[in-house]
This record gives structure tokens, sequence and C-alpha cells, in this order.
């Protein structure tokens, strides 16, 4: 049987579609033309008409009876290199999970049937300087724990050490909790133990001297300044927070020049004025007394309060209230707790810096001068009825600010007063001087 197709090729060679990519034409897909088209696939195409071509077609056998179906042709089989890559593939998967089976069975049989972990790596870590792990391991030698007997009662406190003489500074508070000093037992970063005697201490600084005698190897703490100190810089602060010795907090310094009163008549501490460093450095009780660092590992400051969360403290910069840090604590400028270090240390007493006023301690908005202490010569720069607003350009809002801020000058200094006096501000330079007196609180 034959049947007459028409192509739609025009009359000649045939030519290879374009998406056969094999070289040899249609022959490397597994087609193959006949001998006299093979032959003719080397002549140029001829455009004519549509060829007709003459296609054999097999007789298939017809099934008899009614109702029989023309059998469809069957499925071809999958392509038998699919099934090849296949089983190539799980040959090799299985290939590998069974040497990493038989790899963990001759390293467990080589340690006596057990998997033993490799330890990490004992190099030496290198830190460089400034980092807060490379200043404590400077400093730590030089921190004491003060534990402190009064009146039945103990205490626990921080210090530093001074010198090689054995001269350890801390709070007056820490020393005297109740009023009175306690006996006094020092635990240095070795864990030895040595009982301390008192040298000085002076309750309107909150600051006070101790001493170890007969131990050798002491480290003295560098001591550098508040002055060079910016708002912003790196601290870190090391004490005994609730007893836990050697804990090591880090922050920045907050503000500077915060004055503050610290306890109080109710205390048994005493009242003391500050004009602290303000720190966001964790401190809570225990760690007073122990040094604030800048990032060379010098003492900046003593760290001695922190404010209180509890809404029902009469005192919320008490030395003797229990809360914990909520970032907000304060310590005393390394520059002005050694000038009564060393007034401590030479004559047992520290003496005050003052400003020759006496201010109204109720008044609020400033420090409104109530007298005048009389002046050698000249007409005193302060007048009665004057109130203070700054001090040297840090504001003062009562005479609890401007007794904080006195107080943590130096004595021979001038300093500026922003003074409001009928209704004009003036600016009036106003020289500080030092007494032994202990007077009122409002005594300046």
């Amino acid at each position: 049987m034959v049947v007459e197709v028409e192509t739609g090729l025009p009359p000649g060679p045939v030519m290879s579609p374009r998406w056969w990519s094999h070289p040899d034409g249609p022959v490397g897909h597994g087609f193959r033309l006949p001998p006299g088209r093979a032959a003719a696939a080397d002549a140029e195409p001829v455009p004519s008409a549509f060829e007709t071509v003459r296609v054999p077609v097999p007789r298939v056998p017809l099934p008899r009876g009614p109702g029989r179906a023309v059998p469809v042709a069957p499925r071809p089989a999958p392509r038998r290199p699919v099934r090849i890559a296949m089983g190539a593939v799980a040959a090799v998967l299985s290939a590998g999970l069974l040497g990493g089976c038989i790899g963990a069975l001759v390293q467990g049989t080589r340690q006596g049937g057990r998997i033993t972990l490799q330890p990490a790596s004992e190099a030496p870590v290198r830190r460089s300087p400034g980092t807060t792990a490379s200043i404590v391991r400077a400093v730590l030698p030089g921190v004491v724990y003060l534990s402190v007997n009064a009146s039945g009662t103990t205490t626990t406190g921080t210090g530093i050490v001074l010198d090689g003489a054995g001269h350890i500074l801390t709070n007056n508070h820490v020393v005297a909790p109740q009023g009175s000093a306690g006996r006094t037992t020092v635990t240095f970063s070795t864990g030895q133990r040595h009982p301390a005697a008192l040298v000085g201490r002076d309750v309107a600084s909150d600051l006070a001297v101790l001493q170890v005698k007969g131990v050798a190897g002491l480290h003295p703490l560098a001591l550098g300044s508040a002055d060079r100190i910016e708002v912003g810089d790196p601290v870190v602060a090391i004490g005994a927070p609730f007893g836990l010795q050697g804990t090591v907090t880090s922050g920045i310094v907050s503000a500077r020049d915060r004055p503050l009163t610290s306890g109080g008549t109710d205390s048994g501490a005493g009242l003391a004025y500050l004009d602290a460093l303000q720190t966001d450095a964790p401190i809570n009780p225990g760690n007073s007394g122990g040094p604030l660092l800048d990032a060379a590992g010098t003492v900046v400051g003593l760290n001695t309060a922190i404010r209180s969360a509890d809404s029902d403290s009469s005192d919320p910069f008490g030395v003797t209230d229990r809360s914990g840090s909520i970032g907000l604590g304060f310590a005393i400028p390394v520059d002005q707790a050694m000038r009564v270090a060393e007034q401590l240390i030479n004559t047992g007493r520290a003496g005050h810096t003052v400003l020759g006023a006496t201010v109204d301690l109720a008044y609020q908005g400033g420090a409104r001068v109530t007298a005048v202490a009389p002046q050698a010569v000249g007409n005193p720069a302060l007048h009665p009825g004057d109130v203070v607003v700054a001090l040297d350009g840090a504001a003062v809002t009562s005479g609890d600010d401007l007794a904080a801020l006195v107080r943590g000058s130096a004595p021979g200094t001038t300093v500026v007063l922003t003074v409001e006096r009928d209704g004009e501000t003036r600016e009036l330079p106003v020289p500080l001087r030092s007494t032994q007196r202990d007077g009122d609180a409002d005594s300046l």
C-alpha cells in the first residue's frame, strides 16, 4: 500500500531542521534517510511546487468482529541512559556512606570503642592595650576588699592601694556605717587577709584612709585626673557588690560636675557634699570605695553612690540603700579625693573649701545668700539677697548644689559665680579658701 503525502517542502534534497545540533544532520538523532536521499543531500535546493512523497504503509490486520477497537501502539520504554545515570548516582552515595561508616568504625576501634573529641586550641589570645581585660589584669592587684564590723553589724566595701606604705583609700560610710569606725579586715586579690587601722576620715567629703602594716608586695594604682575626662569616655568599675569580690563592670562617663548630697543625719554616716562624676557603669552596694578607671587603666574616681529607684526612699543617693543599679552611679573625682587623702595622711584631719557665705537651704531656683563673711579689704563680692545660679558654668538649683560644687573645688582657686541681683545677671569672680572648722550645712 502506498500513500501520497504532501510534505509542504519543495522537491529536491531534504534539509535538516535547525533544532538538529548533530553535525551529521538527522543521522545523529537515530534517523536514516534512504540511500537516494542521502546521496543527494549535498545538492543545492531548487525552489519548486510541493513535492508528493510516496510512503509505503505496511498492512496491519484489523480485528474481526463488531465493536473491536483499533489497537493503540504501545508507549516507548524509558530511555536507558536515564536509568543508568540514576543507578550510578545511587552507587556513589552508597559507597560514600559505606566508607564513612567503615572509617568511624576503624577510628572507634583504634580508641578502644570510643569516639574522642579533639580539645580546643590552647594558643594564647592576644589582647591589645586598652581593652577591658588588659586593664583589669593590670589593676586587680591594687584593689582590696573591706569587711567592717561595727556595732555588731558587718558591712562590705572596696578600697584602692595608694602607696607602698600600705595606705588604702575608701569611703567614710564604708568604715563608719553607723557614725563610728568599726574593725576593718582587708582582703587582697590573692585571698590573703590582714587587719587595717584607721588613719583618718572626713564626713563632708565621704572619704577615709586606712593602713595595713607589715605587708610586702603591694601594688599601688596609678592615679589620673578627672579634669581630662569628657562625657562619653569609656570607664571600668571594680568592686565587691553584695560581697562578690573582683566584680568588673564597664560603661561611659554620663556627666561631669554633678552636684549631689549623700547620706544624711539619719543615715549614721553623716551628710556629704559631692561634685561627682556620673557613670552608667553598674555600681551596687559593696562597690563603694572602689576605683573608676579610664581607658588607660588610671584611677579617675572613687565609686561612692547610686541613684535609688525606690520611690519611698527619703535619701535617693543614700549610702545605706540596698537597691540595685539602675545605670545612675556617682564617683568622687580623684583630684578631690587625693586632696583630702593627703590631709588625712599628714594630719589626720581634712580641711574644707569654703566661699565665705551662708545660704538658704530651703530656697529653690538657685542658692540665695543670707549672709556674707567680713572681708579684710574692700566690699564683699557677694551681697545678702544674691541668688547664685551657676558656678564656672555648672548650674546651681539649690544651696546643696552650691555647697557640693564649692567643696569639690581646690582651695586657693578663683571661681566665677553667675549671680542674679536686683533683676540683673552678673558674673562675679570669687576666691575660695580652706578652713578646718566644721561649720553648719548652710555655711559655705
